[in-house]
């Protein structure tokens, strides 16, 4: 069985920084992905989708510190679904794409730091155990 997803798209607002509570640094993000194509009456048609994205550990200190609203990344990872009780006990679910893999792709300077000595246009970030809860078969 395999579950890996591959998306291209843009950030719809800066990373939100967190720590679990052993200080695993964690960022999430929203990533929008869009397609384009003609319906039978040759209009242009646009659907855009909404991906809630998590990183961990280097990774998350890496968006966190690098990533923008607007910025065009690739972003390897897994699905992954969990449901938790709010605080008025009702049920909630999400769906989210555990990062394992980073790349940014717009050109330089379009980051949160200008000043670094890591040149987050050319990196491109692998976190081969980025899930706390990762399984092996």
């Amino acid at each position: 069985m395999v579950n890996k997803v591959t998306l291209i798209g843009r950030l719809g607002k800066d990373p939100e920084v967190r720590y679990t509570p052993d200080g695993t640094m964690v960022t999430t993000f929203g990533l929008a992905t869009d397609e384009q194509w003609k319906d039978k009456n040759g209009e242009k048609v646009q659907r855009t989708e909404w991906h809630k994205i998590v990183t961990y550990r280097k990774l998350a200190e890496i968006c966190g510190n690098y990533l923008v609203k607007g910025k065009l990344v690739f972003i390897e990872g897994k699905i992954q679904s969990r449901s938790w009780e709010d605080k008025e006990g009702v049920k909630r679910y999400t769906t989210e794409i555990i990062a394992s893999n980073m790349q940014m792709l717009d050109s330089k300077g379009q980051g949160k730091s200008e000043t670094s000595s890591f040149d987050p246009d050319s990196a491109t970030v692998n976190n081969d155990n980025a899930p706390l809860d990762d399984v092996p078969f």
